[in-house]
């Protein structure tokens, strides 16, 4: 299958080829986002080397594969090395009697996995680079692994002798959902905007989730069969996630879910409250780690300081396992189907509809016609005059306007009737009278197929649809 989307990747890529210097790239990114395959797909799977790190193993074993990848690229040698810099002096006569002319590829794979306790790993790897390869403008050098707080605390944030020798870094996001449509056609689906929107709230864009959809089934069977039916491939992902990513007694999954608990996110306090963790330097490295690695993310509310920041859950695999699938019976027939039209249905379509717009904030500016604006975000609570009101997108733009965006999912046409008039006339009026900017302050309504015309809509002229966030 031909790469989706990933353009500003492979014009990355394009540069690096071309830059006529050693380049030293770290590829991270969330589990199951894709990483290996657009490399592999852009280069053909053409390297000089490649070689990948084995899941859950010693040192030993963890060399010899090494010592096997050597082999299968004319690197004959009797034994394996018995450490890793002998491995990577191995591995630069490889390269040094390659011969062929322009950038030598060096991928590896899954590079956490080797790095076995005392196993000299990194010392190795810096040898390799800072006594060999950061000299030869023919080495590019591309590392890669899903354990992102490995890669940022190992490599990229190194403190040691990989202190800023990694020139490039690259972090493969989740598909957008132009990505996923255009994803679901490469595989001869017939699906429709509404239907990728479902796959997204529940899914996210994770390449791997979304090559799972059987194209011969509906949306809820599909779902029915990935994360509720006996055996089903998804039931058990959650715990694996956050197993196999990180290290900490179960610290990261823990605030998962706490921040899980309050759709509208916690503060680093109220974390540590309810996830049981010392309000400390173990926590600030679990979040970032967290935050790094795509599953939270971290904002400021509207003329807040730092301290008042919020962390709120992005992952929409995590989210969905949290509502529905931890709790469900195993083999349960149609459970997906007969949530419809129960509140906590309704409830998580409203918050992961509102996931979907945030992870879409560029596409919302653009269907407003500000891409070309100076334009923050943040979200807002009023703490004064209307303690209820909440907007968790709050664009703040340079040529004089504050858009409030009410994100509202529904199946058709969102109706506002004279009770939401007036509560969103009392929000404008509360944000005006708490946030003084001397800026006009509008409502912005974000919906899936835009506003029944009614005698209230006509107020509220800004839209955004469901179709602009596919651009």
């Amino acid at each position: 299958m031909k790469i989706i989307g990933r353009e500003h990747e492979q014009a990355e890529f394009d540069r690096y080829m071309g830059s006529g210097k050693p380049e030293f790239l770290a590829v991270y990114g969330r589990r199951r986002v894709g990483k290996t395959f657009l490399i592999k797909e852009y280069f053909h799977g053409e390297f000089a080397f490649y070689a990948t790190g084995v899941a859950n193993a010693g040192k030993r074993e963890q060399l010899e594969n090494f010592h096997a990848a050597l082999n299968l690229h004319g690197g004959e040698d009797g034994r394996a090395p018995r450490d890793w810099r002998t491995a990577f002096l191995r591995l630069r006569k490889l390269l040094e009697a390659d011969r062929r002319p322009g950038k030598k590829v060096v991928f590896l794979d899954e590079m956490p996995w080797m790095d076995t306790q005392k196993s000299g790993f990194v010392s190795a790897l810096e040898l390799f680079w800072n006594g060999w390869a950061d000299a030869r403008p023919d080495i590019l050098l591309i590392v890669c692994g899903s354990a992102s707080a490995w890669m940022l605390n190992k490599l990229i944030r190194s403190h040691g002798g990989l202190h800023g020798r990694v020139t490039q870094t690259m972090r493969i996001e989740p598909f957008s959902l132009r990505e996923c449509r255009a994803y679901f056609r490469a595989e001869g689906m017939a699906i429709s905007d509404y239907q990728v929107l479902e796959y997204y709230m529940a899914l996210g864009g994770v390449p791997y989730y979304l090559s799972l959809v059987n194209p011969a089934l509906s949306f809820a069977q599909n779902i029915d069969a990935l994360c509720f039916a006996k055996g089903a491939r998804l039931r058990g992902e959650f715990r694996e996630i956050y197993a196999s990513l990180f290290k900490g007694e179960g610290r990261h999954e823990g605030i998962v879910r706490a921040i899980a608990l309050k759709a509208k996110g916690l503060t680093r306090g109220e974390i540590a409250a309810a996830a049981k963790i010392a309000d400390g330097g173990h926590l600030t490295k679990a979040l970032d780690e967290l935050e790094v690695s795509g599953f939270i993310r971290k904002y400021r509310p509207y003329g807040k300081k730092a301290r008042g920041q919020l962390y709120q859950l992005t992952d929409f695999y995590s989210n969905f396992y949290l509502r529905f699938i931890e709790d469900s019976g195993e083999d349960e027939t149609d459970y997906w189907a007969k949530q419809q039209n129960t509140p906590a249905h309704a409830a998580w379509t409203g918050y992961a509809f509102e996931q979907v717009c945030l992870a879409h904030i560029a596409q919302i500016k653009q269907g407003l016609g500000i891409s070309g604006i100076l334009a923050p975000v943040s979200s807002w609570r009023s703490e004064r005059a209307d303690p209820g009101a909440q907007v968790d997108l709050v664009i703040d733009r340079s040529d004089g306007v504050v858009d409030l965006c009410e994100m509202k999912y529904a199946p058709g046409e969102f109706v506002i009737d004279k009770s939401y008039d007036l509560r969103l006339r009392n929000r404008i009026t509360a944000f005006a009278a708490e946030c003084p900017k001397r800026k006009a302050v509008r409502i912005v309504m974000v919906t899936t197929f835009g506003l029944r015309q009614n005698e209230y809509s006509s107020g509220y002229p800004a839209r955004v649809t469901m179709g602009d966030l596919f651009a």
